[in-house]
């Protein structure tokens, strides 16, 4: 599959069966994670594998968003180790970790494992559940598994605004 087609057919997961990703597919979805650009190559992103239940419990009190994923995937950056923008006021962290994310579930598609980037928690409730280290931000979670039988991606998907509308050339 070529990448615009695989780019077309990623969707947002919203229910997974229960079966558990694989240790090669895990492997090779966080090495596309590593082998993601980061600003000055500082590689400063952390990824939490969650594949317990009380780990899952811990993210289910957070956010409705697992769906039923069998794992989960915390994406953080080390505030400490960002590139700083010019002018000081910005840093890498939040685009970094994007990146690294971005390539996580692309890879994930490539290999048939389902995702969803799920955004809709509390950052510092989940560092605090976790007991994540203070100078890490959690920017998102990750369900990784396989689709439960009959789902496909919600009618939105597949609404795209004209590449006019999205791009200016100045």
């Amino acid at each position: 599959m070529d990448f615009i087609e695989l780019a077309k057919n990623r969707y947002s997961c919203k229910n997974f069966s229960d079966k558990v990703v694989d240790r090669d597919s895990l492997r090779t979805i966080l090495e596309a994670g590593r082998l993601a650009p980061t600003a000055q190559n500082r590689q400063g992103q952390h990824i939490y594998v969650v594949e317990s239940k009380e780990g899952l419990s811990k993210i289910d009190k957070l956010t409705p968003c697992r769906y039923n994923a069998q794992t989960a995937l915390l994406v953080a950056f080390d505030r400490n180790n960002t590139d700083i923008y010019p002018g000081g006021k910005y840093n890498s962290g939040v685009e970094d970790a994007s990146i690294v994310a971005t390539h996580m579930v692309l890879a994930a598609q490539s290999l048939g494992v389902d995702s969803c980037f799920v955004n809709i928690f509390d950052p510092d409730k989940l560092a605090e559940e976790f007991s994540l280290p203070a100078n890490e931000q959690v920017v998102a979670i990750i369900d990784l598994g396989y689709k439960a039988d009959g789902v496909k991606p919600l009618a939105k998907h597949f609404e795209r605004k004209d590449l006019d509308e999205l791009v200016s050339f100045i």
